[in-house]
């Protein structure tokens, strides 16, 4: 299993497997992974050709005043479960290899803001919907899989 940190590494590796003709799964996570992550790992396993999990603990939908310090992460532990199941590779990048220095372009679902944790939490949406939309960008994935356990950002995701 890989462990890759940069955007163009993941690109050069997936362009091969396309090349063959291999179906890419794509589990993005925060970190922090759990059963439900391994469920979703599984189906993308059996599903795929080849899996990619992220591990990106993503600032840009963080409200102020929320502690992005006391996120989770356990890259060890994310590793040996991901690897448990089969996943072929996992995209754990820096915010900076993400973001850049100076982020210009964001996917902002407007009428999100008025709704849910749009109301308590401004600029979550629009943190949820560009890191993934790049993460979509980067991977390209046949198949994505996503857990229930946030119902909204599965509403938004959809």
């Amino acid at each position: 299993m890989l462990v890759i940190k940069k955007i163009s590494e993941v690109r050069e590796i997936l362009k091969k497997t396309r090349i063959k003709n291999k179906t890419i799964g794509f589990v993005p996570t925060m970190g922090a992974l759990h059963n439900g992550h391994l469920h979703l790992m599984k189906e993308s396993v059996k599903n795929n050709d080849y899996t990619v999990i992220s591990i990106f603990v993503n600032p840009i939908q963080f409200s102020e005043g929320e502690d992005l310090d006391k996120s989770p992460r356990d890259l060890e532990k994310g590793k040996k479960l991901a690897e448990s199941v089969g996943v072929d590779l996992i995209f754990n990048p820096d915010p900076e290899e993400i973001l850049g220095n100076n982020l210009l372009t964001f996917v902002d679902i407007k009428k999100l803001q008025n709704n849910l944790c749009g109301l308590s939490r401004p600029g979550h949406f629009k943190g949820v919907c560009t890191i993934v939309t790049k993460l979509f960008n980067i991977v390209r994935p046949d198949r994505a899989y996503f857990g229930k356990k946030d119902i909204q950002q599965l509403y938004i995701i959809k």
